[in-house]
Formats: C-alpha cells, structure tokens, sequence
C-alpha cells in the first residue's frame, strides 16, 4: 500500500452551484480538489482559483461523463501518477415532463448524465482506489429518488445511483473504501429560488427554511473524512424532514 503526502478528490460537476460549495469544503479539509466540467471549464477554473486564493490546492478536468471511451482516456492520464481517493458524482441534470408526455431524448440524456455518468466515472478509478486500502465514493443523489410528479426519468436516475453505490459497498468494503449518497432536499440555489414559495416550505419542510449550500458540502466532506469509516452503503438524507 503506497502512502501519499495529499489525498486527492475528484468532484463531477465541480463548476455548479453545489459542486463549487463541495469543492471548496473539501479544499479546507485538506484534500488536493480536481474540479470537474462538461464544457464550461472556464467556470471550473474560477473555482479553483477561489480555491487556491483560500490557500487550498486545485486543478481543473473537463470531460463528458456520458462518452465512456473519453471518460476512461482522461481518467487513465489523470492516475498516473497517484489515484483518486475520493470521488464525490456530483454531475447531473433534469428535464422534467410528465411521463406520458416525455421524450425518449428527455429520458435517455437524464439516464446517461445522471446514472451512466457515474459508472463511466467510477469504474475506471476504483481497482487504483482499491490498491491504496482506503477510499471514499460519495453519490449526490436526491429526495427525489423516492418518486416525484414529472421526473420519471430523474427520479429513476437517482434512485439507480442509490442503489449501484450501495453494490459497490458492499464489493469494496474490505479493501477500504466507503461508499455512500447523499440525497438533498430543497436547496437554495439559482435554480431553486423561484421553485418553492413559502407557502409549499411551511408545508412540506418541518424546518420551514430552504438548505444551503453549506450544508450539504459539509455532509459530503464528512463521509469523506477518517471519522466517517464506519458509515457505508447508506443514503443520507439533508432534507430538512421533508414529507
């Protein structure tokens, strides 16, 4: 088993909005953060910058996580060197439409960002992770999975993620490496703000507020952590008690 000084953490979808909070989180706990983007790696670069300016340490990867082939190329160049310890699947996105009014487009692109993302990401990182004895998987996942009006096909991204993280804990338990999810609830963000009213939050969320940013970083940077190697194949819900 080979020791290394810094342990590194890739984070999918780093540039985003709760990526960028995950990112920086995990920079303050001490971990080398390589910041993901699809196409807008500009947006990761800022990122890392701010990261850096912390007085952390970053660098900026760009690849689509729904094209195997790069995914595996850039990956493989990636752990050369040292591999990634810690892979926080942030990436994903929704298109949201009834399901009798979806498109197989809506379906399929939400399925391979959100679900087949993660396995093009994860597979060719674990063997490597697994060859150090330690390593942590984390899955953004979301309260969603349960089933939500209108997002058939993310809420069945969502719920596979839950369910192919909870497979690999159990494979991957005696060589180290945790894996668990994390499933937000409503989250401020640019995308939230005009989403939910008061009126819904009095309602549906026992602590009538909306969640930060923060909060859910400071989940994902703890089952990152030493102290949380006893937490595995478990989905963790930051939900605020929503019903």
């Amino acid at each position: 088993m080979t020791e290394f000084k810094q342990k590194r953490a890739l984070v999918t979808g780093g540039s985003g909005d709760l990526g960028s909070a995950i990112c920086k989180e995990l920079a303050g706990a001490g971990f080398l953060v390589i910041v993901h983007a699809g196409r807008n790696i500009q947006a990761a670069e800022a990122v890392a910058a701010e990261i850096i300016q912390s007085g952390g340490i970053a660098e900026t990867i760009s690849f689509d996580v729904t094209d195997a082939d790069e995914c595996r190329q850039v990956l493989q160049g990636l752990i050369d060197d040292q591999p990634i310890q810690v892979l926080v699947n942030n990436a994903g996105i929704h298109n949201d439409a009834p399901l009798a009014g979806m498109s197989h487009a809506q379906w399929q692109k939400v399925i391979d960002v959100n679900l087949q993302g993660f396995f093009n990401v994860c597979q060719p990182l674990i063997m490597p992770m697994a060859r150090t004895r330690w390593g942590r998987v984390i899955g953004v996942s979301s309260v969603a999975a349960r089933g939500n009006r209108g997002q058939a096909n993310y809420a069945a991204a969502k719920a596979g993620l839950e369910a192919a993280v909870r497979s690999l804990s159990l494979e991957m338990a005696s060589r180290g490496i945790t894996a668990n999810c994390v499933a937000p609830g409503v989250i401020e963000s640019r995308m939230t703000e005009a989403a939910f009213d008061k009126a819904f939050i009095r309602q549906h969320i026992p602590v009538r507020r909306m969640g930060r940013l923060e909060e859910v970083a400071a989940l994902v940077s703890f089952l990152a952590s030493e102290q949380a190697g006893y937490i595995t194949g478990q989905t963790i819900a930051i939900d605020g008690g929503m019903r």
